[in-house]
């Protein structure tokens, strides 16, 4: 390994620290937004609102959080290819069946209050982020894993597979951006502690999707 090489993957080693940060910042502040002040998450409930607060969780969990791991995972971990492949694989399967869980949540919601679907751009982004997250993982399987392509088709689909990841990993942000603010918005929230929480959870979800996209950039010169 040159000292190029060394460099960017001491900074790629370092970026995926304040990645790691940023993400258990989100998750908490997200858990102290929807426990202490939107009553709890409980997908059977009977109340509406525990029901719905599964949707942002889980969402937030599977197509962020578990997704930019998996990417990270292939990245900068040093390790066997194979174990690589199987770990980002998994871990996206994971955030797969989080992200219906989610869904799921969000439309029985909309069945209790007897609301319209899929109706603004949040949902709009989400439900297409989802579908081409689904596509993705399909697509990667049996490329990449099981039966496996050809080597000279998987390498001219790598490219497309990695850029794909990475522009689903920004729609998502979106998707998790405009549901906070269509939210928030939809609350008229008066108090400015619970503003100014929701805010910095949308600050911190970002700054998460940023970083992994900038460790895993920097982790394709090593």
């Amino acid at each position: 390994m040159d000292a190029g090489s060394t460099i960017y993957k001491q900074s790629a080693s370092r970026l995926t620290v304040i990645t790691h940060l940023f993400g258990i910042l989100a998750i908490i502040l997200m858990l102290v937004w929807l426990l202490h002040y939107r009553g709890g998450i409980e997908y059977h409930s009977d109340n509406p609102d525990r029901v719905f607060n599964a949707h942002p969780f889980f969402m937030f969990c599977g197509l962020i959080f578990l997704a930019g791991e998996a990417m990270m995972t292939y990245k900068t971990i040093s390790s066997a290819m194979i174990v690589q492949k199987s770990i980002h694989m998994f871990l996206h399967l994971i955030a797969l069946c989080l992200g219906i869980v989610g869904i799921c949540a969000v439309f029985r919601f909309h069945d209790m209050i007897q609301a319209e679907d899929v109706y603004s751009l949040h949902s709009w982004v989400g439900l297409s982020t989802f579908c081409l997250f689904c596509l993705q993982w399909v697509f990667g399987f049996f490329t990449f894993m099981f039966p496996k392509a050809g080597k000279q088709t998987r390498a001219s689909m790598l490219p497309w597979h990695v850029c794909g990841g990475r522009a689903l990993l920004y729609m998502a942000t979106c998707a998790a951006l405009t549901g906070l603010i269509e939210k928030a918005t939809f609350l008229e929230l008066k108090h400015h502690r619970e503003s100014h929480l929701i805010n910095f959870t949308g600050l911190f979800i970002l700054l998460f999707g940023i970083f992994v996209d900038l460790s895993v950039a920097l982790a394709r010169y090593v």
